[in-house]
């Protein structure tokens, strides 16, 4: 019968001629339809394998439908694409991505016969957190693994040693300059406590960096310890791709070797935004000096309101610094905002300022020094209205730009956002370049935090090389902003769920609270605050969790385990509180917002 739309019946024979004569004088032959994904797709790899393909384009050819019957007489396969590689049929989309995968799509294509096999299974560009936990884990399922890391020193000459930003010039310095500042504020309150000390307390800037950097300084070496045990080869060097499947890397001295690699993970982090402005470059510091500086700041002005510019305002006015803040708009963004103005409510009140609707637009330079003087001129973003200041630091925290534009990347094909030079992905990481994959702060529209990059790291090795098919789970991770008062969430943001699901259908649950900790030294009494948002109309379930007060950080992650499992109001209700804790403040919570009823906490 002939297939629906044809009145006329086709010449089989001659239709099943044709079929075998176009797989048999094409070395790669699809049978497509223009309009299909799945056929774009699979086009898509064999350009970035730099493979010619005959594509015929069933929907727009004459006796398409017809020709699609054959197809299926012949291989039993009714849908498209229909590929075939020297002959041999593969398959569609998925069992073609398989051939390439396990290597025989390459060796159907004979492409390999007399080259000289690749260098490396796999190269890693990025020495951070989520290349190393790549790197180890390939390694450990017996692949021999190349990792590049380099550090372009920032335009004050700044660098650092193996293992990315967390290690070096984010989380780790981050949270111990944190808390060097909690231990002033802890010396202040000793004195309630009956401790008593004749000699007048203030802060060292210098022992305090060196501490630091010694530390950071051990685990860097840790770091290249446990890659020679693990057989990954570590090279200094700047990877930069040159052609399909190739890097050249560039070390400190200049020189140059080259390498190959089936596949390749890029995990190059971000590096800090400048502000385009005269005198950023030549006279600001970002959080990649901040955390080597040898010198104390003195009066600085953090300009920016990123949780990097709001922890580092926070902690260097901890340190007894004259420490101001410049907004162009909102406090953290991406937060949830009524905590984020809690935060900054409280820095205020413990003396850091804040310069609202402003931007800088000059940093002139007064006198050299260490630190020197800077004057800094900003307009209103509202208006005309100037203004101006001395300052001895200016610190840029504005936000981070992706580290993949100067990678070579537009030379094998693999694109990114051209407006933030983020890597699209799928849900398994990897690029539209079928042989490469990408983690951590780069890619497009997921989280850039250091334990998200660290599991998907580990976990694209092991589906590469281990046989897994977990795939990282981007959805409820807990994170924590070290502020003086930390802010610790996990789940939506009251605004997102708002979007999300619809005022209506939630039921916001909020409380005050007084850590006892503070009650003996009489401070910031109903500052910390804790709520939950649930969803009515799934079994109140806990859809965003959020607190604000000592230790947030430590809270978070318990609850989060929770979250994960479906927390809901009720198991809220009927846990039972360790008393007395801050957590606990989550198993008592009965007053809504809804209600507007007082939520000030008057007793343990």
């Amino acid at each position: 019968m002939p297939p629906p739309g044809q009145t006329q019946l086709p010449d089989w024979d001659g239709l099943k001629l044709r079929v075998r004569t176009l797989i048999a004088s094409h070395r790669v032959m699809i049978f497509s339809k223009s309009y299909c994904p799945y056929c774009n797709k699979v086009k898509e790899l064999f350009r970035s394998m730099h493979v010619e393909y005959y594509a015929l384009e069933l929907d727009v050819t004459p006796d398409g439908p017809s020709i699609q019957q054959v197809l299926a007489e012949l291989t039993n396969q009714r849908t498209v694409p229909n590929v075939f590689v020297n002959g041999t049929h593969i398959g569609g989309c998925d069992s073609t991505y398989q051939a390439y995968q396990d290597g025989s799509l390459q060796k159907l294509l004979g492409d390999n016969k007399d080259a000289e096999p690749y260098d490396y299974d796999l190269i890693i560009i990025g020495g951070g957190s989520g290349g190393l936990a790549c790197s180890k884990e390939a390694a450990a399922l017996g692949k021999k693994v190349m990792v590049l890391d380099y550090v372009v020193p920032t335009p004050l000459g700044t660098s650092w040693g193996l293992g990315g930003t967390c290690v070096n010039v984010g989380c780790i310095p981050k949270k111990l300059m944190h808390q060097a500042a909690l231990l002033g504020q802890a010396l202040q309150d000793s004195r309630k406590y009956g401790w008593q000390y004749e000699e007048q307390v203030k802060h060292n800037w210098g022992v305090m960096v060196e501490a630091v950097q010694n530390y950071i300084g051990s685990l860097n070496w840790g770091y290249r310890v446990s890659l020679r045990e693990k057989s990954v080869t570590y090279l200094n060097s700047y990877g930069e791709f040159i052609e399909p499947h190739k890097i050249k890397a560039t070390n400190r001295k200049g020189q140059v070797t080259y390498h190959t690699a089936e596949t390749f993970v890029l995990a190059t982090g971000e590096r800090p935004r400048y502000l385009g402005i005269p005198g950023d470059k030549e006279y600001c510091i970002t959080s990649d000096d901040l955390f080597s500086l040898p010198y104390c700041p003195g009066k600085t002005l953090v300009v920016g309101a990123s949780y990097v510019a709001l922890e580092c305002a926070g902690f260097l006015a901890g340190l007894g610094l004259d420490v101001t803040v410049m907004v162009r708009s909102i406090l953290l963004r991406g937060f949830d905002q009524e905590m984020a103005e809690k935060v900054g409510a409280h820095m205020e009140t413990h003396g850091v300022k804040f310069i609202r609707k402003f931007v800088p637009v000059q940093v002139e330079q007064l006198e050299e020094g260490m630190p020197g003087r800077l004057k800094v001129i900003a307009k209103s973003t509202e208006g005309q209205e100037i203004f101006e200041e001395e300052y001895n630091t200016v610190l840029i925290a504005v936000g981070r730009d992706a580290c993949t534009r100067n990678i070579g990347l537009e030379t094998i094909g693999v694109k990114i956002n051209e407006k933030t030079g983020k890597v699209p992905v799928n849900d398994e990481e990897q690029t539209n370049v079928p042989y490469v994959y990408a983690i951590g702060d780069i890619l497009d529209g997921k989280l850039e935090l250091t334990p998200v990059a660290i599991q998907a790291g580990k976990l694209l090795a092991r589906r590469l090389y281990g046989g897994s098919s977990t795939k990282c789970d981007y959805i409820n991770v807990p994170t924590t902003v070290f502020t003086p008062l930390e802010y610790g969430s996990c789940g939506l943001a009251e605004e997102r769920a708002i979007e999300e699901y619809g005022k209506q259908n939630l039921e916001v649950y909020h409380s005050l609270f007084w850590p006892l900790e503070w009650t003996v030294p009489g401070r910031d009494n109903n500052t910390c605050y804790a709520k939950i948002i649930c969803s009515k109309h799934d079994n109140n379930r806990v859809i965003g969790f959020h607190v604000l007060g000592p230790n947030a950080g430590e809270i978070t992650q318990g609850f989060a385990a929770a979250i994960k499992c479906g927390l809901t109001k009720e198991l809220l209700d009927e846990t039972i509180g360790i008393h007395p804790t801050c957590g606990e403040v989550f198993t008592t919570m009965d007053i809504t917002k809804s209600s507007g009823q007082d939520i000030s906490q008057r007793g343990c």
